[in-house]
């Protein structure tokens, strides 16, 4: 597929995907949906072990391009409910999926859609300049893309009704303060930042790290007790990994390992 509104790179296990319409603040539209899914495969297919995902120009994603579904085919009434289930419920979905880490660096405003986008991923660094609105009750929606879901795990319930029903821009510092994302970093220190975790998640052992978010994130639907049982049987899946094997004999040798991500 040939990419017009996105940006694709794979190299050294790294892959970054820029959303790449910055005079549109990298809003969606149908084709940067198809882009993106596409993208998305890639990065299992080709062996990546992260992924960073950002936008182009000044802002991160300002969610969904209102322009591209103003009208549909013939005059017809949009159904938004079926935008959600063609588009956003497979992208976050496959965001969250991922068997690898997905960072979001998140450069400017991420706004609607495109804030929960960022809220998908595993960790979300942020520059100082950066913000994030629920910008859906503006519109006289309710947030999608998985908002009312992780806003209140992330934040609190009366947090996140504050968030989902003001529709106020909360700042990359105040996000961070929240719990809502990881880290808050100076402007300059983003790219910077960003690039060396990704680097570090690259040479990781990355089946571990995948398994340790699916873990993460399944804890909400369990009790202690299925957790631990869950815990019990990824430990048994990993101690047969090659990762788990070359962790111990680094250690036993006093050097630095070499995982493979299997």
């Amino acid at each position: 597929m040939t990419y017009d509104n996105i940006l694709f790179d794979l190299t050294a296990g790294i892959a970054r995907l820029t959303l790449n319409r910055p005079d549109k603040l990298n809003s969606f539209n149908t084709a940067m949906h198809a882009e993106v899914r596409d993208a998305l495969g890639r990065v299992l297919r080709e062996g990546a072990r992260v992924l960073v995902l950002t936008g182009a120009g000044r802002g991160f994603c300002a969610g969904q391009d209102l322009a591209d579904r103003a009208v549909a085919p013939g005059g017809e009434r949009v159904d938004l409910g079926e935008s959600i289930e063609r588009n956003y419920k497979p992208l976050i979905l496959g965001l969250r999926n991922l068997p690898l880490p997905v960072i979001a660096a998140v450069n400017g405003v991420a706004a609607g859609a495109g804030a929960n986008l960022a809220l998908a991923c595993d960790l979300v660094i942020a520059a100082k300049s950066a913000s994030f609105v629920q910008a859906f009750c503006r519109l006289g929606l309710v947030p999608d893309s998985g908002g009312t879901w992780v806003l209140p795990r992330l934040v609190g319930t009366a947090r996140a009704l504050g968030l989902a029903v003001l529709g106020e821009k909360l700042s990359a510092e105040q996000a961070a303060q929240w719990g809502l994302i990881w880290r808050c970093v100076e402007d300059a220190e983003l790219s910077s930042v960003v690039d060396q975790l990704a680097a570090r998640f690259a040479a990781a052992p990355t089946l571990g790290l995948a398994r340790t978010k699916q873990a993460i994130y399944s804890s909400w639907n369990h009790t202690l007790e299925q957790q631990l049982d869950r815990e019990r049987d990824l430990q048994r899946e990993l101690g047969d990994s090659a990762d788990y094997a070359e962790g111990v004999a680094a250690f036993m040798a006093k050097r630095d390992p070499k995982f493979v991500g299997r």
